[in-house]
């Protein structure tokens, strides 16, 4: 083979990697041209906290980090714990994340937030999509696995998700008070905040105790922090 050839080799195999990379780069954190068309808009830009607060707590340094295009909890005593939340309130929704957790680990997504200072935490108010490492000893409760709507409807498909360490994909629907979970790809909870049913679900259950949980069809999105580490990327959203 000529040097020419080695050359020429050299460069092709250049221009195949900077392709991948670049090809493998718009998938993270980044819309194609087909989504915006859709509607869908980025809540996670991939470099900061932007559009992101504390949950009662504004814009205060919190264990939620950057890194690496992920949104992360990190577990060190230096910085204030607590819920991120969404600046903006959302109604009608289609929602999709990916996730991924530390072994162990227990965290969740909390939809239709309401924020004031006489409710202590996103969960006083939200319903939780729940995000569960296998090996975690809650895994043994139905309604607290991954997927399910926590302490309330557990997944109606039991695969579960992927081990820890690796990413999933989930997805979270509402229209009119009407909410679907999706869990790599398969549904896992069906419910309707407006039903009989609803209000009956909720006064058998932990949350009986709490008048705003489950009373709104809007409101912030908040990611739970708990003493275990995860990771979100591709968190994007488009009204429905």
């Amino acid at each position: 083979m000529s040097i020419y050839s080695v050359k020429v080799l050299g460069m092709s195999c250049l221009l195949a990697a900077l392709l991948l990379y670049s090809c493998s780069g718009n998938k993270t954190n980044q819309l194609s041209d087909q989504e915006r068309k859709d509607g869908w808009s980025l809540l996670f830009d991939g470099k900061s906290t932007d559009g992101w607060h504390l949950y009662n707590q504004g814009k205060t340094p919190s264990k939620w980090m950057v890194r690496d295009g992920e949104l992360y909890s990190d577990t060190s005593d230096q910085y204030l714990q607590g819920d991120l939340v969404t600046d903006k309130e959302y109604h009608d929704f289609d929602l999709s994340f990916e996730w991924k957790i530390a072994e162990g680990g227990n965290s969740g997504v909390f939809i239709d937030v309401q924020e004031r200072p006489e409710l202590r935490a996103a969960w006083s108010s939200g319903p939780e999509y729940q995000l569960l490492d296998k090996n975690h000893p809650d895994n043994a409760v139905p309604s607290k696995r991954s997927g399910a709507m926590f302490g309330l409807d557990p997944p109606a498909d039991t695969s579960g998700p992927k081990a820890a360490g690796q990413w999933n994909l989930s997805r979270i629907k509402q229209v009119k008070g009407k909410i679907e979970y999706y869990l790599n790809g398969a549904l896992t909870v069906n419910e309707d905040l407006g039903s009989p049913g609803w209000l009956a679900k909720v006064a058998q259950s932990n949350f009986k105790d709490f008048p705003e949980f489950g009373r709104h069809d809007s409101g912030h999105i908040a990611l739970q922090y708990w003493s275990k580490s995860v990771s979100f990327r591709n968190i994007k959203i488009r009204a429905l």
